[in-house]
């Protein structure tokens, strides 16, 4: 399983579209991105920055899945209306480079 961090930022004025619309996403969007292997996708918001956490057994091919799937670019062409920048799934990003996580065990524990 991979944790994957993204980054996006609303539009200016759009934060309360931003939000109601993800209220609720479509079903086939959730079958969608089951499907594609997504297990969890959490979204925190300060101000304009939105910040993702993806749990999903392989990313990049989350990536390549969703990038023709007709679910999919209906929810990006609608949402993105919404964000500064739009994300064609073009790309082959490997999300926010980690820098430092607490580690599982505290130094000298033994599990």
């Amino acid at each position: 399983m991979e944790r994957i961090a993204l980054h996006t930022r609303i539009a200016a004025g759009h934060e309360e579209d931003y939000e109601r619309e993800h209220a609720r996403i479509p079903d086939q969007l959730d079958a969608t991105l089951r499907a594609a292997g997504v297990h969890g996708w959490r979204i925190w918001r300060d101000g304009r920055d939105l910040f993702h956490l993806v749990e999903v057994e392989d990313y990049q091919a989350m990536r390549r899945a969703l990038a023709d799937d007709p679910a999919n670019q209906a929810w990006q062409e609608h949402i993105n209306r919404f964000l500064e920048v739009v994300d064609d799934y073009g790309g082959e990003d490997s999300g926010i480079r980690p820098v430092w996580s607490l580690p599982d065990e505290a130094p000298g524990e033994e599990s």
